[in-house]
């Protein structure tokens, strides 16, 4: 019992001797002084650099911010500003035209339509790379002023692509003032406008590639009403036929053509 007592005291001793050690340490090494702050300028005026180009890069907590912020609302700009939504659109009425149902499936006809988007907008996004996102992750632009610069390319492919009719009516329905030009266009008004074009040229599309099967279809129908065979669905014989005419005439190269040929 004494052996324990004798070794806390020891070590309740060493304990005071640190202790006094470090205080006498700080004590001697004062704390410095703050700097005095620097004198304004002759002429008396203030400049405050806050967010103006060259401030410095972004804090990689911004960055990360901003990226998450992006792939939020990346399914909405996929559909409503980007060549995705008329492509898919006309692959899915192909698909209906030729009679099948569920061949290719949905996800073979995304991920094309998706890979075929990215061909055609390309030279956009390369645009808006260079215009908006390299310059504000270097530090060169604010963010305000790198999404001012990066959305012009965008701005300018859906107004490409944008039918007057279709601007107009997104005016009047949202009760505002006709734009004097192409530059006063809200995004509000635009991204909507747009994407009423695109289904409208998807549609037309659709409906030239619905002709020819409709008339397989049609023949087929009245042989086997002329035979007498009316407990044969048309569907199922007139099937066979469309895929061979599908085949032969290179039907996906066609449709693939077209689509990338109306946006150059």
């Amino acid at each position: 019992m004494t052996r324990r007592v004798r070794t806390l005291v020891a070590a309740l001793g060493l304990g005071v001797v640190l202790v006094l050690l470090f205080a006498g340490a700080a004590e001697a090494t004062p704390p410095t002084p703050p700097a005095a702050p620097s004198a304004p300028a002759e002429d008396g005026t203030v400049t405050v650099n806050v967010g103006t180009p060259g401030a410095g890069k972004p804090s990689g907590s911004i960055v990360i911010l901003v990226a998450l912020t992006v792939l939020s609302v990346a399914p909405a700009l996929l559909l409503l500003c980007t060549a995705f939504t008329k492509v898919f659109v006309v692959l899915s009425i192909t698909r209906n035209a030729l009679g099948l149902t569920s061949v290719p499936p949905n996800q073979v006809l995304a991920g094309l339509a998706l890979f075929l988007s990215i061909f055609i907008m390309g030279p956009t996004l390369s645009e808006m790379n260079r215009d908006g996102v390299q310059p504000y992750l270097k530090g060169e632009k604010t963010q305000t002023v790198a999404f001012t610069d990066g959305v012009k390319p965008l701005r300018a492919f859906m107004l490409k692509h944008t039918r007057e009719d279709e601007i107009a009516l997104l005016t009047k329905v949202a009760d505002r003032p006709a734009p004097k030009n192409a530059d006063d266009v809200p995004l509000a008004t635009l991204i909507p406008a747009f994407a009423l074009s695109e289904l409208r040229a998807a549609f037309i599309i659709g409906f030239v590639i619905y002709i020819p099967f409709l008339i397989i279809d049609m023949v087929v129908s009245a042989a086997l009403m002329s035979l007498g065979m009316m407990m044969l669905p048309p569907v199922t014989v007139s099937l066979p036929f469309k895929l061979l005419l599908f085949v032969l005439v290179n039907g996906w190269g066609l449709i693939i053509t077209a689509l990338v040929s109306s946006y150059q």
